[in-house]
């Protein structure tokens, strides 16, 4: 979902829905602490798990860096599988996502990562389901990353790795619906990496590893293997469009790359018709990845997509592989 204008400040919107946030972090507090005390189980998927995702609503960058790790865990002899809650699917059972799978079907996130990964990516409510059914499936798999999950303690986890847009940072810093938060900003002194995309606008955790978001190849979306770059656009009126949780993050992506572009933001997860993209005209349209895969069934040769790619802080990578090292050795 994108995030509302009343997360980013303690306005009068904000204090009204205060109650229903203490309500909402009581009852998160209660059930972490279920967890934590063994009251509720655990599940063991089978294989080490590291879980990407973040504490607050919205989106902060978890897709491009669970794209990098499954490349950079393949790179060094892995055989990784991701799963997904497939937020915005029709329907909710474990299932395998192909490359070619519709976000309608399998969420658009996970369709991303389909086309993208070179791994198994499955689908389905319940994560722990889901890693099974996977592995069932594709036996050869030996780490699973969850997209998303950081709440879903009923899968074990050996390493979680939480991700903040360091634009937006916790906003006014309340939990939901008043403010963005899932879990208070405490629950990151208990992860095992803290990722900061993009520059740290609040300072909060100097602790944190970095990470980009770098691309500089536009995809056509009718004809995938026709690339060009930002120069492409030059001198040309060309239309923007964001249904990502920080649209605001793309339109200032485009405009460091040189592209001028009148934007238009959608609110996260939207579910595009051809009728969002009827411009005037006949400019370019340029777009997300993410927004790409919801738009190809109608796209035109005017459509194109910014491929990224996540850099993290080297430092990330020699962790993971440390602790992926330690559970073998303890496995």
């Amino acid at each position: 979902m994108a995030s509302p204008n009343h997360w980013q400040q303690r306005g009068p919107l904000a204090l009204l829905l205060l109650p229903f946030a203490s309500l909402f972090a009581a009852i998160s507090a209660l059930r972490r602490c279920a967890w934590r005390k063994g009251l509720l189980k655990a599940r063991n998927a089978g294989v080490p798990v590291v879980v990407v995702g973040n504490i607050t609503a919205g989106g902060t960058g978890k897709t491009p860096l669970t794209l990098w790790l499954a490349r950079f865990l393949m790179d060094h002899g892995y055989h990784p599988g991701i799963i997904s809650r497939g937020y915005g699917a029709r329907k909710r059972h474990a299932r395998a996502v192909p490359p070619d799978g519709t976000p309608r079907d399998y969420g658009d996130e996970p369709c991303l990562l389909a086309q993208r990964a070179g791994c198994p990516v499955w689908v389905g409510t319940d994560r722990v389901d889901v890693a099974r059914a996977l592995l069932a499936a594709n036996p050869e798999t030996n780490v699973i990353i969850s997209d998303d999950g950081l709440q879903h303690y009923r899968l074990a986890r050996d390493v979680e790795i939480a991700v903040i847009d360091g634009a937006i940072g916790f906003g006014n810093r309340w939990p939901l619906p008043a403010g963005p938060l899932r879990e208070p900003a405490s629950r990151l002194d208990s992860v095992d990496a803290v990722v900061i995309n993009g520059d740290d606008a609040t300072k909060a955790w100097p602790q944190a590893l970095r990470m980009r978001l770098q691309g500089d190849t536009f995809r056509n979306l009718v004809h995938p293997q026709q690339t060009v770059t930002a120069g492409h656009f030059s001198g040309r009126r060309v239309h923007a469009i964001a249904g990502i949780g920080n649209p605001q993050r793309f339109f200032a992506q485009l405009g460091r790359m040189g592209v001028s572009c009148m934007p238009r933001e959608f609110p996260d997860h939207h579910a595009y018709s051809a009728a969002d993209l009827a411009f005037a005209g006949d400019e370019d349209i340029v777009m997300t990845e993410k927004d790409a895969v919801k738009c190809a069934a109608f796209a035109s040769a005017r459509h194109w997509a910014l491929v990224v790619n996540a850099e993290p802080d080297t430092r990330l990578g020699e962790m993971i592989l440390a602790r992926l090292a330690e559970t073998r050795r303890h496995g």
